[in-house]
């Protein structure tokens, strides 16, 4: 352990001293060093309060509960205003964890939500420092390896170095915004802002002011007359059609960069889309296995399941890797993720199991293809927006994502055969498919009506006279 200590010394004061020899700005928190060890003193004071404040009271108890929740807030206070000294990367997993309803405590997600409209600013020096700080993450990393030989989060460092330059290119981020704006135009409710390339370039972006209120402010929309169940199925639509279709996918979708608000003209709700920096390509193969992994996952059709989440790098871990995509436990996985909804019980064993599968999700990570990273974070902020307004697990979620694997799936067979006979097969196929999930909504619909109410109790009264 001693000898552990003193190459953590000596790797520290040497990356230190590097450090310092490039840095031209004196400010303390310009220093790596000051970052890592107030993020350190943070945990270590969370550490000791859950320790010494529930240690002597009875667990389960309802004094527990309400020592637990108050350990809960101050915790989370503390790490909220870490991400706020901190600022840069610290800063984006704090609006990802406020975006996390459906798996932390509402203690910290009610707290660390304020990241997602009030984050402090940063000046030109500090968001130079974030990219030096963040492409000299290798070297920290590389010292925790040397202490913690099972740290196995290496593949932070590979999209850190991939994905902060093109964030912080406006010019990417402008043509980002008017390639998905150009994409996705058959969505009348999208609005992107207009860019004013005149006036922009890679430092400096100015586009078109759009304003609205967050995407998981359900008190917002019901004020405002909007249709809560309406933005979700409207929002699933454009991922599904990002991810399935298009494979041009913006990765950062948490409450501070999706917007909504109703057009006083037409009292249409529109969804406003902000912060282009930061999309996934997924290329074609990689698609493909995606679309036929989700249709395994609908149809609880295991064997497939199994075969697509093998050939997307999970391996023996692919029931893992399903509850992860799914956020379900594997027994819904297995009875069917569009069977029911998520109860209590089932968020409880999610949670549990999160924090007892710890290493199997740090191994499974490393070992899907990088494309899956954003995605896998991309899915945890849109559940975490359907939690927070209540549609998650909504039948209609799993009809919209259907139709766009069956339409990307059947343009792929249709791109690579020669056959006419074999391109009209596919396209009958598809059309097929398409119409069996529209006659599916449109029972869905009737079975939720108060018209399909009325039908069903004609057919009842009908049948019952028959007899």
């Amino acid at each position: 352990m001693a000898l552990r200590a003193l190459k953590f010394a000596s790797l520290t004061a040497a990356a230190s001293g590097i450090y310092l020899y490039g840095n031209k700005f004196l400010d303390p928190n310009d220093f790596g060093v000051v970052r890592v060890g107030r993020a350190i003193a943070t945990t270590a004071v969370i550490t000791y309060d859950y320790l010494t404040s529930l240690r002597s009271v009875p667990y389960g108890s309802e004094e527990y509960e309400f020592l637990k929740s108050q350990v809960h807030l101050r915790s989370a206070e503390r790490l909220r205003e870490l991400c706020c000294s901190n600022r840069g990367t610290f800063i984006k997993v704090g609006q990802h964890l406020g975006a996390l309803d459906y798996l932390l405590p509402e203690e910290y997600t009610r707290t660390l939500k304020v990241l997602h409209s009030q984050a402090p600013q940063s000046t030109r020096q500090e968001i130079e420092q974030v990219i030096r700080e963040d492409l000299g993450k290798e070297v920290l990393l590389l010292v925790v390896k040397q202490i913690f030989p099972d740290f196995e989060f290496m593949w932070l460092v590979e999209e850190a170095k991939k994905n902060l330059p093109l964030e912080l290119d406006f010019l990417n981020e402008g043509r980002n915004a008017e390639k998905v704006a150009h994409m996705l135009k058959n969505f009348d409710f999208l609005k992107v802002p207009r860019i004013y390339w005149e006036l922009s370039t890679r430092r400096v972006l100015l586009m078109e002011f759009m304003e609205g209120g967050q995407v998981n402010d359900r008190a917002y929309m019901e004020r405002n007359g909007i249709n809560v169940n309406e933005i979700s199925r409207n929002l699933g639509k454009l991922y599904s059609e990002m991810i399935f279709v298009n494979g041009f996918v913006h990765c950062d979708p948490h409450p501070g960069n999706v917007l909504v608000k109703k057009c006083p003209a037409s009292g249409k709700a529109h969804i406003i889309l902000l912060d282009h920096g930061l999309y996934q390509v997924l290329s074609e193969s990689f698609r493909m296995d995606y679309c036929h992994l989700w249709q395994a996952l609908i149809k609880a059709d295991m064997k497939r399941v199994q075969k697509y989440s093998r050939r997307l790098g999970a391996g023996d871990l692919y029931p893992l890797f399903a509850c992860m995509l799914t956020a379900r436990s594997w027994e819904s996985v297995n009875r069917g993720i569009d069977q029911s909804p998520v109860s209590a019980s089932e968020d409880m064993e999610i949670r549990s199991n999160a924090a007892a599968y710890l290493p199997q999700i740090t191994q499974l990570l490393n070992n899907v293809p990088r494309q899956m990273l954003l995605l896998l974070k991309t899915n945890d902020l849109l559940r975490g927006i359907e939690s927070a307004l209540h549609t998650r697990a909504s039948a209609s979620s799993f009809l919209n994502m259907s139709r766009c694997c069956i339409r990307a799936v059947s343009t792929y067979q249709r791109s690579k055969s020669h056959s006419l006979y074999r391109r009209a097969q596919i396209s009958l196929t598809e059309a097929i498919s398409l119409w069996q999930i529209n006659l599916y909504e449109l029972f869905l619909w009737l079975k939720g009506s108060q018209l399909g109410n009325w039908v069903i109790a004609l057919l009842r009264r009908m049948h019952h006279l028959t007899y």
